[in-house]
């Protein structure tokens, strides 16, 4: 080939044939994706606005906490303290003041001026949540007691907050708003951003900042398509990850993982059928207070022991229970990171088993990261700020989609909505675009079932509409 000859695929068309045939396609496939654009916005819209909403209250909760609890969260500044008690002290003193609760877990102090968390089994706690007593480890004293929710230990404030972005405090029921929220969040975004790198401008400025001196409904549209495209990465991150936690779709994107071997390890505490041997249950102050029935070398011991095999900074210790030892993790998921756990055999205080993160999957680990990364913990305050930000631009692109409808309504006429997308858009596609499109439908939509169903419920109801509009056509010819 000459080096004067302009570049020819293989299929044999030059660069500005393929250019032809391309723009030809999107402007064929352009009547579509407005559509599912403009009706999935429309209906699917106020569920990602309680999601924004919910979810930027929800990363602003973190910080809050801090103030809100710092009487439990903190000892009293501006004492001088030599150093901590040892956890069973610190323990006994939880048990003094709620001797109802049963001690399942605790999270020593990790700084001077935290606060340990001694987790409890207690009469009258929300289901689902544990009773946290909140000890001053270097005296001793009880500075509150709280609900706990979660491995994050979210107390009420971030409880309430978070039940509210999962299922508006609903129950399973709930569930199904999130699901369907962030089954749809993804199309929507990235239907967006093929409609708006698709639209003809005057200059590639115009692509992403908003133009200047424009009015009206092109102004609104300016800013509703460059403030998606900064924020669409982000949105799809978000429908991805929050499926991966959901009701149905979390299943098969579960089953899909465990499958190519990408499922989450554990360590295992199992203590095989031996308790330990000996006659004093719980000996050291270090038991669950019943559940483990043999010799106990305490808590204290338990610690040495892990930090010995490497397991330091923050911890969560869950205590031995009928047929299991001491299982101490590390549970900073602040990127770089410090996630490795061990199993303690209570009957002698030697590890039992060791877990590394750096041995999970790589899926385990991208699923890890994925989350934390949602729920605002990977990168901490940054992570918060980020997730803030993503939520009040989804409320920008959705005041400013509204706010279009709205400016395209009719001032007269029996419609209160506007002109609609015209339908049969999908005719307009070639056919084996159309059969590809049809093929990746049914596979999405079986894989994410809120989706696919509502995408069902929608097409019904369009094909009704427009059957009634025949009908009133025919009778208004007659």
């Amino acid at each position: 080939m000459s080096i004067d000859t302009p570049a020819t695929p293989a299929h044999g068309r030059t660069e500005t044939e393929q250019e032809a045939v391309t723009g030809s396609l999107w402007s064929r496939l352009r009547p579509l994706v407005l559509r599912i654009h403009f009706y999935a916005g429309l209906l699917i819209a106020p569920l990602l606005l309680i999601a924004a909403v919910s979810g930027l209250l929800y990363a602003l909760a973190y910080p809050a906490e801090k103030i809100v609890y710092r009487q439990e969260l903190t000892v009293p500044a501006g004492d001088r303290y030599e150093g901590p008690m040892p956890l069973a002290d610190q323990i006994a003193a939880a048990r003094n003041v709620r001797p109802d609760g049963t001690v399942t877990a605790v999270w020593p102090a990790t700084g001077d001026r935290d606060t340990t968390r001694v987790l409890m089994d207690a009469p009258g706690t929300p289901e689902g949540t544990s009773l946290a007593v909140f000890v001053n480890p270097h005296t001793g004293e009880i500075r509150g007691e709280l609900p706990s929710y979660g491995s994050s230990g979210a107390l009420p404030l971030r409880t309430w907050l978070d039940g509210l972005h999962r299922d508006l405090r609903l129950g399973e029921f709930g569930r199904n708003y999130s699901e369907l929220a962030a089954s749809w969040l993804w199309v929507v975004a990235l239907g967006g951003l093929a409609l708006w790198l698709g639209r003809r401008r005057a200059s590639r400025r115009a692509l992403i900042v908003p133009e200047r001196g424009a009015k009206g409904r092109r102004r609104t549209l300016s800013w509703h398509g460059t403030v998606g495209l900064w924020a669409v990465v982000g949105l799809v991150a978000l429908s991805a990850t929050g499926l991966t936690w959901s009701r149905y779709a979390g299943e098969n994107i579960g089953a899909v993982q465990d499958q190519l071997g990408g499922a989450t390890p554990s360590v295992s505490a199992s203590l095989d059928g031996s308790s330990g041997g000996g006659e004093h249950a719980n000996h050291g102050g270090g038991g669950t207070g019943g559940a483990h029935q043999g010799t106990d070398v305490g808590i204290d011991r338990a610690l040495e022991s892990a930090r010995a095999a490497g397991i330091d900074g923050q911890l969560s210790i869950t205590l031995p229970g009928e047929g299991t030892g001491y299982l101490i993790k590390e549970t900073d998921a602040t990127f770089p990171v410090h996630l490795d756990s061990v199993s303690v055999n209570p009957a002698d205080g030697k590890v039992m088993d060791e877990l590394r993160f750096s041995d999970y999957p790589l899926l385990a680990k991208l699923t890890r990261f994925g989350i934390d990364a949602h729920m605002g913990v990977l990168f901490g305050l940054v992570n918060q700020l980020v997730l803030a930000a993503l939520a009040l631009a989804l409320i920008l692109v959705i005041f400013w989609g509204y706010r279009m409808w709205w400016l395209r309504r009719p001032t007269k006429g029996r419609s209160p909505v506007g002109r609609p997308v015209p339908r049969g858009a999908w005719r307009k596609v070639p056919p084996l675009a159309l059969l590809v499109l049809a093929a990746a439908t049914v596979v999405i939509g079986w894989f994410v079932p809120l989706l696919g169903i509502s995408l069902l419920v929608f097409l019904a109801v369009d094909l009704a509409l427009a059957a009634v509009t025949r009908i009133r056509a025919r009778r208004t010819a007659v």
